[in-house]
Formats: structure tokens, sequence, C-alpha cells
């Protein structure tokens, strides 16, 4: 016959009473850790696919561009309403540089070239892009200004 030997605890202290209350905290920290950013990220994702697009047809890479030409405008437009309130009459680009008050060093921006239309008192800044080649799926869009300080894209 044999005779199973058996286990005898010494004490009565339960086998995972040597974890530390340190090592639980530091497990749930982690946890908090990495739901905090999974949680950040998503929301990151979300507010970068909602993101408005800045005109339709345009590549993503344009933005920074087209955003850089209505600056352009509304400081020209800015300049030029200056001119109208002191000289009485609306001026050309060229003038507007050469004078000062454009602090534009060219006319240009990333292929946009401008222009200013007067009628009076009245004007109008164009933002005009060469047509872009035959099948591209790139569009460039037209901006202008007016007089009232309203920014259009055709």
């Amino acid at each position: 016959m044999f005779l199973l030997p058996s286990y005898i605890p010494r004490s009565a202290e339960p086998l995972a009473s040597g974890v530390s209350s340190g090592h639980n905290f530091f497990m749930r920290a982690l946890a908090s850790l990495l739901v905090f950013v999974a949680v950040a990220f998503v929301i990151y994702e979300f507010a970068f696919k909602k993101m408005a697009s800045s005109d339709v047809g345009t590549a993503p890479t344009q933005a920074i561009s087209l955003t850089g030409v209505r600056g352009d405008l509304l400081q020209i437009a800015q300049a030029e309403r200056g001119g109208v309130a002191t000289n009485g009459k609306c001026s050309t680009l060229d003038e507007l540089l050469s004078s000062g008050a454009l602090t534009m060093t060219r006319p240009e921006r990333d292929g946009y070239t401008y222009e200013v239309s007067c009628s009076g008192a009245e004007f109008q800044v164009i933002a005009q892009h060469p047509p872009a080649p035959a099948g591209s799926p790139i569009r460039y869009p037209t901006l202008s200004i007016d007089s009232n300080m309203e920014l259009k894209s055709n």
C-alpha cells in the first residue's frame, strides 16, 4: 500500500498574500493610461476625418496654399480700402506695392496671380491659377474679394 504524503500548510495565510498593494496600484495606473490613450486616439482620428476640406475638388495639400491666397486677398483688399479712403480712388496692384501700402514682395503665390479691377471707389481683387492639365483630378478655384470684404470662391 502506498501512502501519499499530505501537504500541511505551515500557516493559515492564503497563497496570494505575497502580492503587495504596490503592484495593484501600478497595474491599475497602467490600465488607466492605456484606456486614456485609446480614447484620445479615437477622438484624434474622428476629428481629422470630420475636418472640413478647403474647397471641393481640391487636393488636401492645396489647403495651405489656398489659405495663403485667401490671406493675400484680404491683405490686398485692406490696402485697397485704405487707399480708397485716403486718395478717393482705387489703385492698381503695382501702385499698392510701390507705395508701401502692401507688404507683399511679389504679386503671386503658388501659381496664383492677383489682379485688381476698379470701378470708381469699388474694387474687386481676383486670384487666378492656370487650369490644371487635362485629366487631372486637381481643381484650382478662382478666388475673389470685393470692396465689401466678401471672399468668394468659384
